[in-house]
């Protein structure tokens, strides 16, 4: 226990959320009593405590009433500088305990005092592999370790044995106090293993939901050992059996010793070369599958998961790949069916027998354990009618997203910017300028280069802002005529939107805009709109969460010399990525203003 109050803890954990800068939320200026109200909806009120009137003693499980004494009196007697000596009264405690009926309870205290006999003993096991990666099939070469610290009782260990995989049992030994007592094991991972993946990524859920079809992981922070170890130990004719898993022990002078858990991968992984991709009605477009290789002397062949009316040649493309990391690019063309539509495309290789179909993806923090997602591979096909105008558009980053990749997959050239490159000799060849979400918070070589940016859109260029947090701009002047950026936003997805300016061209040219393009959306429909704006800018569409007002500053477009100047809140930096259909063809409508 550390100590704190949970509020403290609960305080530290929402300071970790640092890409919203919440780092103040720290308990440093909290320390000492806080208030909590709770209302009565139902029962007697209490009267000193929220827990009058219920038992939470032993007394009310049948047959508790003299472990609750037992446990009284061995905490009564626990001495902080010798806790094995409590080992025989706890094995006795124990005792007691095994003799009452099933029951969840129960069940629990039995864990829980197992687990504190494991403690006073100064019980330490350990499972060490090689490698925390290991494939379906693959020999487990497994180092076992046993050490106990007291000599309060005599400890035997029994033996090793992995739930759910016979095998001979192992032959006791006894543990010598303060010695490390070793057993080195080999075992083959069964062929039907399933990949490691959190168990509530398993699933395809639903908005706002996650599915988990065993209802037994509910509530669990981390998956279950994906090669569960049974130690198993006599202690004064008592069996304890201590539960343990497969870590590899990596070492390092500055950070110490790292372990990691067992996780079970494919021998390869899967990647599009693309998370969305564009079809006009019929079309056909190339595909591309990266098959990388984990293991040495990966073949098999490979095939993609074709929705209804999607067809793609050829249908199998074997693969061979000799070592660790290397990879393979194979090609398949796609033909798009003849009606609009949007699909998931899949891939899958079969290996040995066995199909994968995962792609790989890494999350690597010095403060957390290394995290493995092996989900499905899967390209978002969209099949869709989309005009654009204009060739080359400059793309300056902000925060980070994918909207320069969407607009290469729309068919525009697209050229990655810096604040430097905002001059006349070189934006005089794009047709128009796209600004990251956020620049105008993450950059500081944006706001000098400004009056060079408003010129360029004075002279007939096309300038798109996208969302800023009001909140730490590098620049008091976003556009050429007064706006305001608030917090206002919109989080149904499904919000009604309405069109203010039906006519304007970035609802009409070259794809006229409809209500059925804001259809499909996801997460939101935009975030940090303006609130205040000069009358040349005009406002294009209105939208408002419900029971709230309708909110004008998601999309914002002003009519600057020869050009324009667009401030938009919308979330297109979700849509794109996502394959919305009618996000695609409004944001071409956007970046062919004038053209």
């Amino acid at each position: 226990m550390s100590g704190e109050a949970f509020a403290a803890i609960a305080a530290r954990s929402r300071a970790m959320h640092k890409t919203q800068g919440l780092g103040n939320f720290t308990a440093s200026a909290n320390r000492g009593p806080r208030l909590e109200l709770f209302q009565l909806l139902g029962g007697e009120p209490a009267a000193t405590d929220i827990m009058d009137g219920i038992d939470t003693t032993w007394g009310r499980v049948p047959g508790g009433t003299e472990i609750g004494r037992l446990a009284d009196e061995a905490i009564t007697q626990f001495n902080l500088q010798a806790p094995a000596a409590s080992v025989p009264a706890l094995l006795a405690l124990r005792r007691r305990l095994a003799a009452l009926p099933a029951d969840p309870v129960v069940e629990e205290k039995r864990r829980q005092l197992d687990h504190i006999v494991q403690a006073c003993l100064g019980l330490v096991v350990r499972t060490v592999v090689p490698d925390a990666e290991v494939a379906p099939g693959e020999t487990l070469h497994l180092r076992h370790t046993a050490l106990v610290r007291s000599d309060v009782a005599p400890v035997r260990w029994v033996g090793v044995r992995y739930p759910g995989i016979a095998r001979p049992p192992s032959h006791a030994l006894d543990l010598p106090p303060g010695e490390v007592t070793a057993r080195e094991m080999t075992e083959i991972l069964p062929a039907d293993a399933p990949l490691s993946q959190p168990y509530w990524l398993r699933a395809e859920g639903t908005v706002g939901m996650f599915r988990v079809d065993d209802p037994a992981l509910i509530g669990r922070p981390e998956n279950p050992p994906a090669f569960p170890v049974e130690d198993e130990f006599d202690i004064g004719g008592q069996t304890l059996v201590v539960r343990d898993e497969p870590v590899q022990v990596t070492g390092d002078p500055a950070t110490g010793e790292t372990l990691r858990r067992l996780v079970v991968v494919a021998p390869v992984s899967l990647r599009f070369g693309s998370e969305v991709k564009l079809f006009a009605p019929g079309a056909v477009r190339p595909v591309e599958l990266e098959i990388t290789a984990y293991r040495a002397g990966a073949a098999g062949a490979a095939h993609l998961l074709m929705p209804a009316g999607w067809t793609v040649i050829p249908a199998i493309q074997p693969f061979r790949l000799a070592a660790v990391g290397e990879h393979v690019r194979l090609k398949f063309t796609v033909t798009a069916p003849a009606q609009p539509a949007a699909a998931d495309i899949g891939a899958e290789v079969e290996i040995g027998g066995r199909r994968y179909a995962a792609q790989r993806v890494e999350i690597r923090y010095a403060h957390v354990p290394v995290q493995l997602l092996q989900s499905p591979a899967r390209l978002k096909a969209v099949d869709l009618e989309l005009a654009i105008r204009g060739h080359r558009i400059g793309y300056l980053p902000g925060a980070g997203d994918n909207v320069a990749e969407s607009l290469e997959e729309m068919g525009y050239t697209v050229a990655r910017l810096t604040g430097a490159d905002l001059v006349p000799q070189r934006l005089n060849d794009l047709d128009a300028v796209v600004i990251g979400i956020r620049a105008f918070n993450v950059r500081t070589d944006l706001a000098p280069q400004l009056p060079a940016l408003f010129a360029y859109a004075e002279a007939g260029g096309t300038v798109i802002v996208q969302y800023n947090n009001p909140n730490g701009l590098s620049a008091t002047k976003l556009a050429p005529y007064d706006l305001k950026i608030s917090g206002e936003r919109v989080t149904d997805e499904r919000a009604p939107m309405t069109l203010l300016a039906p006519d304007h061209p970035a609802l009409n040219i070259p794809n006229k805009i409809t209500s059925a393009d804001f259809e499909g959306w996801v997460q939101e429909r935009g975030l940090y709109f303006a609130s205040q704006w000069d009358a040349h800018f005009t406002p294009i569409l209105a939208c408002n969460d419900p029971g709230e007002q309708p909110k004008q500053g998601s999309l914002l477009v002003a009519q600057y010399g020869r050009g324009y100047f667009v401030y938009t809140g919308l979330a297109f930096f979700r849509q794109l990525p996502a394959g919305v259909p009618g996000a695609y063809r409004l944001f071409a409508n956007l970046v062919s203003l004038g053209k």
